[in-house]
């Protein structure tokens, strides 16, 4: 049994699948998020593989962004959201009383929709993070800023223009310097939200082929409108929907091949051939 197959991949709503091969990286066990009173994601359980990719795909306003900025912190930033259930980075309950919130965003990296690097130069974008967390001598700091920049496949294009300002990249660039700047801080977890959606199929080329070399070190989970991007990168795909009461509900989960050719919901089934959303 391979390693993929071999997770323990049972969610709300979907069917039975394999016995776990050990503990996920991070993981939800009955999540639901909430607008004040609204609920927008209902009783969630998902786990997040380590060193693999995980993508979350459905129609618009399913929860997909909601779900995946709960996975740190971020929706607390929204007045009124709360939660109900568990989010879980190696067995540490994150919305647990006494939790650091900043360390939790230092741990699981974001990279949000549209590239949105600081008006600021290229390198004092990447430093900004190991900057923030202490105090880091020149000398590291400056092989902290080649290493990040190096492993988001941007330093050779950068490397003679570092105090020329980050806002002056292509849309691209501008989002390999976002995913440099996320990586500087040593994560544990990068979190994606429709990270190609603004850039051209060129760019996007380079963030998939990006992706893979960071799964190596990373667990990855990607918001994804594209069912071709979905296909191509990802290991695991997770299909969610929306209620008749508005919530954003997950009704299967399984390896990406499995999802894409033999779906257990048929509600999944329609999605990925086209027959809506």
């Amino acid at each position: 049994m391979t390693e993929q197959k071999a997770l323990n991949l049972t969610v709300t709503g979907a069917k039975s699948a394999p016995a776990p091969a050990g503990a996920p990286k991070m993981k939800t066990d009955g999540l639901s998020i909430y607008y004040g009173a609204f609920r927008a994601v209902a009783e969630v359980s998902m786990p997040v593989p380590d060193r693999k990719i995980t993508a979350i795909i459905g129609p618009s306003g399913c929860g997909k962004s909601t779900l995946i900025r709960s996975l740190n912190r971020m929706n607390d930033l929204v007045s009124g959201s709360h939660i109900d259930g568990k989010v879980t980075l190696d067995g540490e309950d994150l919305y647990g009383p006494g939790v650091d919130v900043v360390d939790v965003r230092r741990r699981i990296g974001m990279v949000f929709q549209r590239p949105n690097p600081f008006p600021k130069s290229i390198y004092d974008n990447v430093a900004f993070g190991p900057r923030l967390y202490g105090r880091v001598p020149k000398a590291e700091l400056d092989d902290i800023v080649e290493r990040s920049l190096s492993r988001a496949a941007l330093w050779d294009e950068v490397k003679d223009k570092l105090k020329q300002s980050g806002m002056a990249l292509s849309g691209g660039q501008q989002q390999r310097l976002c995913i440099a700047r996320a990586i500087a801080v040593e994560p544990e977890v990068i979190l994606m939200d429709e990270p190609c959606s603004a850039l051209d199929p060129v760019a996007t080329i380079k963030i998939e082929e990006l992706m893979q070399e960071l799964k190596k070190d990373y667990a990855i989970v990607i918001v994804t409108h594209n069912m071709q991007q979905a296909a191509r990168v990802s290991d695991f795909t997770a299909m969610m929907m929306m209620r008749p009461d508005r919530a954003g509900e997950m009704i299967e989960l399984s390896d990406t091949q499995m999802i894409f050719t033999k779906p257990k919901d048929k509600r999944t089934e329609d999605y990925v051939s086209g027959r809506f959303g």
